[in-house]
């Protein structure tokens, strides 16, 4: 009998239109009657990577497996052993002892390896290329907010990074119109592939005119313009200095959304006086922390999907 292909979520250029409009309407189900799936995942254990630091996807992950009966296993990358052997190795252990992984990397490369070398289903929980889960939260928002997705206009104001290529990714197959507003794009950050797709699809709009691309924007959208390991890293203090000079006149704040209407987006976390000011965090149109709470029900389709236990 010829084995089954393995489904992993690496990024979501690797994955249908129609499957993620099936993953978004699942994440909608689950957000909705979450009762309705207690116990979907009983006796099923998820192992979760940590090489990079993480409040949104550990908790998203390790409360979406308890809710639906199964278990999640905290490892941080640095009591490991990842270390001290080939990446590989671990992933093909890691994989004899669950149902389902998640890594959270700093590079793509090492996602991959896990990748490789995985028995099970492999969740890209974020490393430097992309932010699947992130942006599956991030169409569940406007999903939930206006009733549908076809025709909405997202503004994305900041670096282009993981996030970016994810939302080009999720615009494109659910017919998001998305404005990219980056002054700054670090060398390889893009992923031509889905960008051309997003382009193919008339989707795409990319200028410097932040008034202009917030005036008609139904969602205005920001992320931080450092890496979180980098933030506070005195390393890194001439780079953040640079960028800040750089990025400031693109912040979210009262006078760039004078004449919006716009919901405000940020995927956390919040870096309050540089890419947002802290007076639009809890802005009558803020819709972070609603964003924010959109990672369990997305976390729980993707795991369900992963796992075919729908």
């Amino acid at each position: 009998m010829e084995k089954k292909a393995i489904k992993h979520l690496i990024s979501w250029k690797d994955w249908a239109d129609q499957d993620l409009r099936k993953i978004l309407e699942l994440a909608r189900k689950v957000k909705l009657d979450p009762l309705r799936f207690q116990g979907h995942l009983t006796a099923k254990t998820l192992i979760m990577l940590f090489q990079k630091t993480s409040t949104r996807t550990r908790v998203s992950f390790e409360a979406g497996m308890t809710e639906m009966g199964g278990h999640a296993i905290f490892l941080d990358w640095h009591t490991t052993n990842f270390n001290l052997t080939e990446i590989g190795y671990e992933s093909a252990y890691l994989s004899t002892n669950s149902h389902i992984m998640m890594a959270r990397v700093k590079k793509h490369e090492e996602l991959l390896e896990l990748k490789e070398w995985a028995t099970v289903p492999l969740i890209n929980g974020c490393c430097n290329k992309y932010h699947p889960c992130q942006a599956m939260a991030d169409m569940l928002t406007i999903y939930m907010d206006r009733g549908s997705m076809e025709g909405a206009k997202l503004t994305y104001l900041g670096v282009h990074n993981n996030v970016v290529n994810s939302l080009m990714a999720t615009c494109a197959a659910f017919g998001v119109e998305l404005t990219l507003v980056c002054p700054l794009t670090p060398e390889g950050a893009v992923d031509e592939e889905i960008k051309q797709k997003i382009v193919d699809k008339g989707l795409l709009v990319e200028t410097l005119d932040q008034k202009a691309a917030v005036k008609d924007a139904d969602y205005v959208y920001t992320d931080t313009w450092i890496d979180m390991e980098f933030f506070s890293n005195p390393d890194f203090k001439a780079m953040k200095e640079e960028r800040i000079k750089l990025m400031l006149p693109y912040q979210i704040n009262e006078t760039l959304m004078k004449d919006s209407s716009a919901k405000i987006m940020h995927d956390m976390p919040i870096h309050p006086g540089y890419e947002i000011a802290a007076e639009l965090v809890k802005h009558p149109n803020s819709i972070i922390f609603e964003q924010s709470s959109n990672r369990l029900p997305a976390q729980k389709a993707i795991m369900l999907t992963l796992l075919n236990e729908i």
